[in-house]
């Protein structure tokens, strides 16, 4: 008998059709003699209705009741799956992230995780019934609610698989797995049989959004069986796990030593268009002015992503430094800077929100010469130019103009061999989630 936490996200119950076909699953799994624990989104676009609406009530609504509005999404949808498992013979009870025992900060709508007390879940599954828990929020040290942000949902899943000792964590969504690029945009993209925690780690902080970043983080960190797969299709999907070598099934034995050995270079193709770029213009070049800079950032919470600085011109002693980040985190970082001119001695800011990244993943290369110079000559045949670069050892990513970036991924997914001989893939639902 093994333990399975099931994750489900808001487009696999988006409707009451969805959540009879979702229950039907769960007790499927249940009737094979497994322990069962499900994690459940709110319903389709339920979240975004709530903000909607919350925002034609006041433009600022404050954190903490914001959180305790956008949790009643999560607890619909429990409610309704455990009525729909039980209407099958089969035992289920719902319980919020405080009953479950998700423990965060107090940081409302976007807490992080300070521990997982899962008692009352593990009572419930000793008792042969199944555990439905609303995912995306939990409770801080003074009791009051919190949202962990977007892909809450999966990180609580992880969570729990972890605090539970799972045998696997299953995160369904409406794609049969991880794919070398997202399928919409690349119809031919391939599923991945398996991928390693580290290149998911790249490729979700790149733009891929079947899976959560703090999710993968969180399993790596406590060697949690991630199965990405589709809620609508009985196909085996991806693995996310410490090798390539791992087995899907967890009570399988792991696949031969050869078959990391024949990892594939590339895993993948990210994107993401939702940076933008802000460049300091006329920054003295001389030390400490950088780190200056990037502490009055760092100030207002912005997360950056790219960096790059110009060679000073000689005759003027003047650079440029160039950073991406988050829309939502501009207009904060750009008043914060404006502020800090005259002390911080540049000359202006220019900001550009019309740029898409591109990012190349795969374990494989940091030992195979020859893919940065095939990255950029298939930008360049195909006419896109390039206006910032990043490395790591297992990825690779420029900055594009946003109109360019579909033509981008499909130049650079076929250049690398990635494209499926099997027909295009196939998106159940339209969300990716």
């Amino acid at each position: 008998m093994a333990l399975v936490v099931q994750k489900y996200g808001g487009s696999s119950v988006s409707d009451a059709h969805s959540i009879k076909r979702v229950a039907k699953r769960i007790a499927a799994t249940k009737r094979a003699g497994n322990d069962v624990v499900v994690v459940v989104s709110a319903m389709g676009d339920t979240t975004d209705e709530l903000l909607d609406l919350a925002g034609q009530i006041t433009p600022l609504p404050p954190q903490r009741e914001l959180d305790i509005l956008l949790t009643s999404g999560e607890r619909i949808s429990m409610s309704l799956l455990a009525m729909a498992i039980t209407n099958l013979g089969v035992k289920a009870k719902s319980f919020t992230g405080q009953q479950a025992g998700l423990m965060t900060d107090a940081v409302h709508g976007r807490a992080r995780l300070v521990d997982v007390v899962p008692h009352r879940i593990r009572e419930t599954v000793e008792k042969g019934q199944v555990a439905i828990v609303a995912g995306f929020q939990g409770v801080s040290s003074t009791n009051d609610v919190t949202t962990l942000g977007r892909g809450g949902s999966d990180t609580t899943a992880v969570a729990l698989a972890a605090g539970l000792d799972a045998d696997v964590c299953e995160i369904y969504t409406d794609v049969d797995g991880v794919f070398t690029a997202d399928p919409r945009i690349v119809p031919s993209a391939r599923k991945i049989d398996r991928v390693t925690y580290e290149e998911m780690l790249e490729l979700a902080a790149s733009g891929a959004k079947v899976l959560a970043l703090r999710a993968v983080e969180y399993a790596r960190r406590y060697d949690v069986p991630v199965h990405v797969r589709s809620s609508f299709s009985s196909t085996t999907g991806t693995l996310v796990t410490g090798t390539h070598g791992d087995a899907i099934d967890p009570n399988a034995p792991a696949a031969e030593e050869e078959t990391q050995m024949e990892a594939p270079i590339i895993s993948g193709v990210a994107h993401d268009r939702s940076e933008a770029k802000i460049t300091v213009v006329g920054v003295p070049d001389k030390p400490g002015t950088a780190a200056r800079i990037f502490e009055v950032v760092a100030g207002t919470g912005a997360n950056i992503d790219m960096i790059v600085q110009n060679v000073s011109a000689a005759h003027t002693g003047l650079t440029d430094i160039s950073f991406t980040l988050p829309h939502a985190d501009s207009p904060s970082t750009l008043a914060a800077l404006n502020a800090l001119q005259e002390e911080l001695g540049f000359a202006s800011l220019q900001y550009d929100d019309q740029i898409g990244k591109l990012s190349l993943v795969g374990a494989g290369m940091k030992s195979h010469p020859g893919v940065s110079a095939r990255l950029f000559g298939a930008l360049r045949d195909a006419g896109i130019n390039i206006e910032m670069i990043s490395t790591s050892e297992i990825r690779i990513s420029v900055v594009t103009r946003e109109d360019a970036l579909d033509d981008a991924v499909r130049a650079i997914h076929t250049a690398f061999d990635l494209d499926s001989a099997d027909g295009e893939a196939v998106v159940y639902a339209g969300s990716g989630r």
